[in-house]
């Protein structure tokens, strides 16, 4: 199994070291939106920074990257339609970000939707979708149209249902009590609310979630669903006609949503 290390950065960021299998002392860094909570953790564990994976171009997912990289010279993937710092090389769907000496590689899907050219990282049973999927939510779009999102998450949503989710933010406890306006009954969610309540309570993260639990709690993964469907008929007080249309009633649902 991967091993990935949390580091907390900002409110509620979450910036991965996703550690090399061949040594794990040897870590790729996801999204470094900060750079100090970042060298703290390498020093602190006798960490070497080895890579850097960037899903998207928002300040909060590149800030660190400058500094990360003053003093080192180690392969840096990203977008190929953003703009990020760096000079990574720039990547889309059907490429592979490869650390050979690490023993690590992925796939990238693209991902559009809260950017024009967020892209995610899929290997070693794990994702790490920055802000397009988030446990029992997904990011707002910025940059893209709901058509894009819904073909994005469905793309996520394809993956084995044991792939572990390593999204960017702690956003669970919020997410789940809108899908639970969205679909009261589901007792799925409810259950996991309950247990992110007490997570959350001891102050420990509700990620990694996984694809098999977004199936089953996440509304914007469940487009199909009748019940979501009529909630969201509801809401636009009109009939929806289609999957995406669903997703963009409830998506702008949550926007407001509190």
């Amino acid at each position: 199994m991967l091993q990935v290390t949390q580091v907390r950065a900002f409110t509620d960021n979450y910036i991965w070291l996703i550690h090399s299998p061949r040594d794990p002392a040897r870590v790729v860094v996801v999204d470094p939106g900060d750079a100090r909570p970042v060298e703290r953790t390498l020093a602190d564990r006798n960490l070497t920074l080895a890579g850097l994976l960037i899903t998207h171009h928002h300040g909060d997912h590149v800030g660190g990257v400058t500094e990360l990289l003053r003093d080192r010279s180690i392969p840096v993937f990203g977008p190929a339609n953003e703009s990020v710092p760096g000079h990574p090389q720039r990547l889309r769907e059907g490429d592979r970000a490869r650390f050979a000496e690490l023993e690590l590689e992925f796939q990238v899907l693209d991902v559009p939707g809260h950017t024009a050219g967020h892209i995610a990282y899929v290997g070693h049973g794990a994702v790490f979708c920055g802000d397009t999927l988030f446990s029992a939510g997904c990011g707002r779009l910025f940059e893209g149209t709901p058509e894009q999102m819904h073909r994005s998450l469905s793309k996520l949503a394809a993956l084995p249902a044991e792939t572990l989710v390593y999204c960017a933010h702690e956003y669970t406890l919020s997410n789940l009590k809108f899908g639970l306006a969205v679909a009261p009954e589901n007792r799925a969610a409810a259950s996991y609310l309950e247990h992110c309540q007490q997570l959350r309570a001891r102050d420990q993260a509700t990620i990694p979630s996984d694809i098999r639990r977004e199936r089953n709690v996440n509304p914007f993964l469940r487009c199909d669903d009748e019940s979501v469907k009529q909630a969201a008929e509801a809401h636009a007080g009109r009939g929806l006609q289609s999957e995406p249309e669903v997703f963009a009633v409830i998506r702008q649902w949550k926007d407001s949503f509190r």
